[in-house]
């Protein structure tokens, strides 16, 4: 299987969008140029076949090798129970922000398992791993935006120490999408909190970036800006 879907994925890249992929993606350097709509259909197909011996795979992946595993583990119909063991030795694959959001992304599960997923992502935002961190911080702006989970989540964002551009970069854009659905207390949060002062700058950047912000609010966010030397 392995070499019929890499021939595969051979037939329909394109090089254009692998040399525009491989400008936007740090630490890769396997990257055939295939998009993420084909690589979400040829994830289903597998699926049908045997995903698991494609999640197996584990030597001399190209990026869409990796990416395919990740849209596999979104796509497969198991409780969170038994889908857990491969999120996990997935997250350990993760060395780059598209694998990471795309993971996220697909990663949806029932809503009675939602106190399951938060308790699985807790060590993650304790990690020394950049992208361990920002897997935990992704999964939130997707799955947790909500009164009940949003304070938990303002405490973790405090906690986060990570000096790692796109550690920092996922918290401003969670703090974004909190405040676009939740003003009231993501205003509350960024009048009182612990974050560094570049998070803390980039994140009222995106809020004021974002379309569904109204003028006057946006102007309200700007005069809260901290001023720094540079953000």
């Amino acid at each position: 299987m392995r070499e019929k879907i890499r021939l595969e994925l051979e037939k329909i890249a394109e090089e254009n969008y692998r040399i525009f992929a491989a400008k936007l993606i740090p630490n890769i350097d396997n990257l055939l140029g295939v998009r993420l709509p084909k690589l979400r259909k040829i994830a289903k197909k597998i699926v049908q076949i045997d995903y698991e011996y494609y999640l197996a795979m584990d030597n001399h992946l190209h990026f869409e090798e990796v990416m395919l595993q990740g849209m596999i583990i979104g796509e497969i119909k198991l409780p969170w129970t038994e889908r857990s063991s491969y999120v996990k030795q997935f997250i350990s694959k993760i060395n780059n922000w598209s694998v990471c959001d795309s993971f996220c992304c697909g990663l949806k599960f029932e809503v009675s398992e939602k106190e399951l997923v938060w308790e699985f992502l807790q060590p993650y935002f304790a990690s020394d791993k950049p992208y361990d961190i920002r897997f935990a911080v992704v999964m939130l702006l997707f799955y947790f935006v909500d009164d009940e989970y949003a304070q938990k989540a303002f405490t973790l964002f405090d906690q986060i120490k990570n000096g790692d551009y796109y550690v920092k970069m996922a918290v401003a854009w969670a703090i974004s999408i909190y405040f676009r659905e939740l003003p009231k207390l993501t205003m509350a949060y960024l009048l009182n909190n612990q974050l560094d002062d570049w998070t803390y700058n980039k994140a009222l950047q995106k809020i004021t970036e974002s379309l569904k912000v109204d003028c006057n609010t946006k102007t309200i966010i700007r005069a809260i800006k901290r001023k720094t030397d540079k953000l």
